[in-house]
């Protein structure tokens, strides 16, 4: 056995004193990069949640100038009593998107002179088996024909058309669609189907009355094989309605001189009933890149039966507390779009149509004092418009555009102020910053 020295017991003592701090200062030399490792992966982390989050928007500064004063107009509203030229902020949008791959929430706002408003404000999924059927619930474009939802940031014109503006105003409500399109990986993503039930409220959102109302849509979208020419058709339909006030419902008919007007339907049972509401609409595109440069040709129709008030044919957006008048209508519009070769202009024609009431025409239409209602016969005109425009595109971001509304109403004799055509036309000038 060997002996342990002084020596050896100096050395132990030694080695057990300094131990712990070898084991201390090795622990101090690996912390560091431990903690470097544990940081990267935490900005890793926040990098990937931040990258799910998209801010984008628009901003739409334009100058306006009318025929006369005080005019009303669908070229972003009427304009006050004594103004005919104006400054404006027409859209000041802010869009805000989560995109989780199969789950997305959005929340967009306008921020305009007027004020700040909620555009849209929604949630979607999307199943993950096949990715083919999504679920959209809250407040988002109604899924009826192309115009609706094709964003004002990249629309050709100004403003949509006459009839889109009467029957959506807004363009959105509140309810919940499902969508069903095979993903961009499909050999059948070219298809598209959409079923939803909203409020029928229009952009107040909020709703008035117990029922709601059906939109749906079926079409496809194809691009051919050498990329050139990309087309697309869509059907599509609304059935909706609203609670009615009053027992006094007026629908046009034959009178005893066999003449169009409207005639009354007095029934109590009117009273607290639901008045349909139902559009049926079809939509075509057509896209041609070719040494001219792209061509586009777009085009919509939608006919159907509007249920409104004595003084407007437009969609309610509150409830109703008048007597309810059935309209029959038919409206279209129709786009060409050329840009101009290899430069950054391109060339708009846009003719849009509107009839409220198919049923009177010209010197039928006429105001009526008859059973202690008005029926006011200016809402039964029918407009046509012909706009005309040149889009400079400066950049991706900067968009520059001159456009001017022609504007043509129907005339009768028998109707004070409309035995000729308005002074009512429009030119805008807009400048858009896209981001």
């Amino acid at each position: 056995m060997k002996k342990i020295t002084f020596k050896n017991m100096l050395f132990l003592a030694g080695f057990a004193l300094f131990m712990p701090f070898a084991v201390v200062a090795q622990e101090v030399e690996m912390t560091p990069f431990d903690t470097l490792a544990s940081s990267v992966n935490k900005l890793q982390s926040d990098l990937a949640q931040l990258k799910k989050i998209k801010v984008t928007g628009y901003v739409q500064a334009q100058y306006q100038l009318a025929d006369t004063t005080g005019i009303s107009s669908f070229a972003g509203g009427n304009f006050p009593a004594n103004v005919d030229n104006r400054f404006s902020v027409r859209r000041g949008r802010v869009k805000i998107m989560y995109d989780n791959t199969l789950t997305s929430s959005v929340v967009q706002f306008d921020v305009t002179e007027k004020g700040v408003a909620i555009k849209d404000a929604y949630i979607k999924i999307t199943e993950p088996w096949t990715k083919s059927l999504s679920l959209t619930s809250g407040v988002f474009d109604r899924p009826f024909g192309f115009e609706i939802s094709y964003s004002s940031s990249m629309r050709e014109s100004p403003e949509r058309a006459r009839m889109t503006q009467t029957l959506f105003p807004g363009e959105r409500d509140l309810g919940a669609k499902i969508t069903f399109q095979p993903p961009k990986t499909s050999k059948w993503n070219f298809f598209k189907a959409e079923a939803g039930m909203f409020n029928g409220v229009s952009g107040s959102f909020v709703d008035f009355d117990s029922k709601k109302d059906f939109i749906g849509n079926i079409g496809i979208n194809k691009t051919t094989k050498s990329e050139k020419i990309n087309y697309a058709v869509r059907a599509s339909y609304y059935n909706g309605g609203w609670r009615q006030a009053t027992s006094k419902v007026y629908a046009i008919a034959a009178d005893s001189l066999g003449m169009n007007a409207y005639l009354l339907d007095y029934d109590t049972a009117n009273y607290g009933a639901i008045t349909k509401r139902e559009y049926i609409g079809a939509d075509a595109q057509v896209n041609i890149d070719w040494v001219a440069g792209l061509t586009s040709i777009r085009g919509e129709y939608i006919q159907g039966k509007q249920p409104t008030v004595s003084g407007s044919s437009t969609s309610p957006t509150a409830a109703i507390t008048t007597d309810a008048y059935i309209r029959n209508f038919r409206g279209m519009y129709f786009y060409l779009l050329q840009n101009i070769a290899a430069t950054k202009f391109q060339a708009v024609v846009k003719y849009d149509v509107y009839d409220p009431n198919t049923d009177i025409a010209g010197d039928e239409i006429k105001n009526l004092k008859k059973d202690n209602s008005l029926k006011n016969g200016k809402t039964d005109i029918k407009y046509a418009t012909i706009g005309l425009g040149l889009v400079y595109r400066y950049s991706n971001n900067v968009k520059l555009t001159a456009y001017y509304d022609i504007v043509k109403n129907e005339t009768s004799s028998n109707l004070k102020g409309y035995s000729q055509d308005l002074s009512d036309n429009v030119f805008t000038l807009r400048l858009q910053y896209k981001f």
